[in-house]
């Protein structure tokens, strides 16, 4: 399976693509919907998925989940690893917390 593409990646390349054409309905709503929804650059982005990839519990699905949605609480956090089978610690979800907020 590829690797995940972070929202903020989504936007360059839809704003790119409008600059040459007419995007179709859907792409357009896509570029909408990434405007409306992006928080960090792209490079921002990058860099917090790269540190949250060094966490030996975050893959890269996880990783891209986290950078897009900038959890605020642990709840969110706990939501976003329902479906992995990976039970957070306390801790663990702490040290996630502390990552992002570093990148906002």
């Amino acid at each position: 399976m590829p690797d995940p593409v972070p929202l903020s990646r989504v936007k360059d390349l839809l704003t790119e693509e409008a600059a040459h054409r007419t995007l179709p309905r859907e792409a357009a709503l896509a570029l909408q919907h990434a405007e409306l929804f992006v928080r960090l650059s792209t490079e921002q982005t990058e860099k917090l998925i790269t540190e949250l990839r060094g966490l030996p519990y975050v893959d890269a699905v996880v990783a891209v989940k986290l950078a897009d949605t900038l959890p605020l609480f642990p709840e969110e956090i706990r939501l976003l690893f329902s479906k992995e089978r990976v039970a957070l610690e306390e801790a663990q979800v702490t040290q996630l917390l502390e990552i992002i907020a570093h990148h906002r």
